[in-house]
């Protein structure tokens, strides 16, 4: 299972929004839970939305009220829609499709996001 991530680069205003897709060729995210990561430089990696395949739905404190995660209908995309961004979202953003009862455990690579004027 491949997952690319997509519509980070570029630079974003504070206050500004963006959205970012994680996309696989099949609908892992039927079966696996869905989660976005982000690792800023200098700092360790966070999680910062999970969507269960249940669709259970968990955000970190820091963008609780900004940030919507969420799924196709065919549960093959998973989207992070980030609103009212701060300086401290900057960040590289990582896509995680993931399963204790299968055991798997697959990533996207990352696509950065900058926030600055």
């Amino acid at each position: 299972v491949q997952l690319q991530a997509s519509g980070g680069g570029g630079l974003v205003q504070p206050g500004g929004s963006l959205r970012l897709s994680c996309a696989n060729s099949e609908n892992i995210f039927r079966i696996a839970d869905a989660a976005w990561y982000r690792q800023a430089p200098g700092k360790q990696r966070e999680l910062v939305a999970t969507k269960t395949s249940g669709d259970g739905i968990n955000y970190a404190d820091s963008v609780k009220g900004r940030f919507t995660i969420s799924t196709n209908n065919a549960k093959n995309t998973v989207y992070l829609q980030m609103n009212s961004l701060k300086p401290e979202d900057t960040a590289v953003y990582y896509c995680n499709a993931n399963s204790r009862i299968l055991g798997v455990d697959y990533w996207g690579k990352g696509t950065q996001v900058t926030v600055s004027s």
